[in-house]
């Protein structure tokens, strides 16, 4: 049975950002067009990140998928350190600050830049 292999990128215990993967059985549709179930979401956002972009450390407010429609996408962790996703690469963004948390930019959460020379577009889907 085919599988999706979910990136995700969420808050540890220790309340820092770590990824880890996560397999989506194929269980339905046909064997031409393996889907999976159909999970909720609360709408999305296109966002447009000009060459030259960086973000501050931030956590994601709620969780949501990113995908990366154009140019290059580079996310660090608290540990030094990063992935960058490519056109058609994904993660699900789960690194909210931990419950009654203040958000310590020492501690918590990650920062993404534009990486090469073209524009970063990335969709957002609010889970």
């Amino acid at each position: 049975m085919p599988v999706f292999r979910k990136v995700i990128l969420y808050t540890d215990r220790d309340g820092r950002a770590r990824f880890a993967g996560e397999d989506i059985t194929l269980a339905e549709g046909t064997p031409q067009a393996a889907l999976s179930a159909v999970f909720p979401c609360g709408g999305y956002q296109l966002r447009h990140s000009p060459v030259g972009f960086r973000s501050d450390w931030h956590c994601t407010p709620k969780a949501q998928w990113v995908w990366v429609l154009a140019g290059e996408m580079e996310i660090g962790l608290q540990d030094g350190s990063s992935r960058v996703f490519k056109p058609g690469d994904h993660f699900f963004s789960a690194d909210t600050l931990p419950v009654g948390g203040v958000f310590d930019p020492k501690l918590h959460g990650h920062w993404s830049r534009q990486v090469g020379t073209e524009p970063l577009i990335t969709l957002f889907v609010k889970s």
